[in-house]
């Protein structure tokens, strides 16, 4: 018996459709977009079925780890070691940028803690992750305690991209 098999119209507009996606849809995914662009309806467990039975499912794609998008220019040692603890004012800095969620958008802020007190030494916010951001926050930082800077002053990051550019 020489019968067209009854899934294969079916399996060709799937196949179709993966090879326009990339292989990204899935069953339920795949249902959908039958169901708004074709006028056959079908079951999501059929469309299921026949993508099993022709080795259609979509391709899993894994998270791909974060990667540095270029190389860091200056990249510094680790002075402190997991020791954030200071024994005198303005002897350790530490400093990040923290994402404030607005009903505007992203708010940045830069701010500068001293690890004698816990202190906040200097802050700035701004609408742009920029590294004028950070080197305003150091500034404004070192013009506020110009006369208590210890001459072996450190100031530790995590060495994001704002804190080891150029």
């Amino acid at each position: 018996m020489n019968r067209p098999e009854k899934d294969a119209s079916l399996a060709e507009k799937i196949r179709n459709q993966q090879d326009k996606c990339f292989h990204t849809y899935g069953y339920r995914r795949m249902w959908q977009w039958m169901k708004n662009s074709e006028e056959i309806i079908h079951n999501p467990k059929t469309i299921l079925r026949v993508m099993k039975k022709y080795g259609l499912l979509s391709e899993i794609r894994r998270r791909k780890r974060w990667q540095q998008m270029g190389q860091q220019l200056h990249k510094y040692q680790n002075l402190l070691n997991r020791n954030f603890h200071a024994e005198a004012p303005n002897r350790k800095w530490v400093t990040d940028i923290s994402y404030i969620q607005t009903k505007q958008g992203v708010l940045y802020l830069s701010m500068i803690r001293d690890l004698y007190d816990n202190s906040i030494v200097a802050y700035k916010t701004a609408i742009q992750q920029t590294v004028n951001l950070v080197l305003d926050t150091i500034r404004q930082a070192v013009h506020r305690e110009k006369k208590k800077v210890a001459a072996e002053l450190q100031l530790h990051s995590d060495q994001g991209f704002q804190y080891t550019s150029q």
